[in-house]
């Protein structure tokens, strides 16, 4: 008899796949007709599967995905949960709107969550929740004091998410927080160098205790963005689209009548990301 469930880690020719029902753990082998068609599941794919024997089986149809991530490969992601930080490690406003672009690109829900609050003042707090608040969910936690870890639950709670952000700025920490039991490996922030190291090498989605499930990707430096053309950046900073230009086809960099650029000036639209706009679109540019 058929079985659902969904695949949550991919070991060369067979698949772990986690029943929806029972929370149970099968070694899945592929049908044939899947090598012939060169086709294989990846994590996240939800799959019909048939029990064998044991805690073995075999997947027999793999259902339509909702979505798929290329960079990590994941399908079927309900939102992604792009982490940063102001303090150990210090990352640019820059390197936070590049991950939203890309979640952007992607056409995906994005939930900011600025970890390490313990080590902020008000005042940076609130400057970063006046950028980013009107533009997406932001969640202020610390993985440390546990501080706003409860609240963070609900925005994990029976989804299926991933995670993006540089590497020490506490993505394990924070699910070790809302989900012990996951125990994973963390690594202190190198001092010397203020970034951490990789923690993290496989692709895996986990299972929460609460519910739903987390792939918790590697975290990198190098974010590619070279795939975007420069004059589709635009609608990727979704708060530029409730302004009118004078022409259709404004680039909001030196066109006249820019509803954009006035609105920077008037202060309705943060100076930081249209700073970022201005230096990813200069870069997409330039190739």
């Amino acid at each position: 008899m058929r079985r659902k469930g969904v695949v949550i880690k991919f070991l060369s020719n067979m698949a772990i796949v986690q029943d929806f029902e029972t929370g149970e753990e099968f070694l899945c082998k592929l049908r044939g007709k899947f090598k012939e068609q060169k086709i294989r599941p990846i994590v996240g794919d939800i799959v019909e599967y048939r029990p064998i024997v044991s805690k073995e089986g075999v997947i027999e149809n793999i259902l339509n995905r909702k979505n798929e991530l290329p960079r990590p490969k994941i399908a079927n992601i309900d939102q992604v949960v792009v982490v940063t930080s102001l303090r150990k490690p210090e990352v640019p406003l820059q390197i936070l709107d590049k991950y939203l672009v890309l979640v952007e690109n992607a056409k995906l829900p994005a939930v900011i969550v600025l970890n390490k609050i313990d080590l902020l003042t008000k005042e940076e707090i609130n400057k970063f929740k006046n950028i980013y608040e009107k533009i997406y969910p932001v969640y202020f936690v610390s993985a440390k004091t546990k501080e706003g870890i409860e609240e963070l639950k609900e925005v994990f709670k029976n989804k299926i998410s991933t995670m993006a952000g540089m590497s020490g700025v506490g993505k394990s920490s924070i699910l070790n927080a809302i989900n012990p039991g996951l125990s994973l490996k963390v690594n202190e922030v190198s001092e010397k160098l203020d970034r951490g190291r990789h923690t993290t090498t496989v692709i895996e989605l986990m299972h929460f205790d609460f519910g739903g499930w987390i792939a918790d990707t590697p975290g990198f430096a190098n974010l590619d963005i070279s795939h975007i053309e420069h004059e589709d950046l635009k609608r990727l900073f979704p708060e530029f689209n409730d302004f009118y230009c004078l022409f259709p086809d404004c680039n909001h960099v030196d066109e006249p009548g820019c509803g954009v650029k006035k609105a920077v000036e008037e202060g309705k639209i943060s100076k930081t990301r249209y700073e970022s706009y201005l230096q990813i679109y200069k870069q997409l540019l330039e190739g």
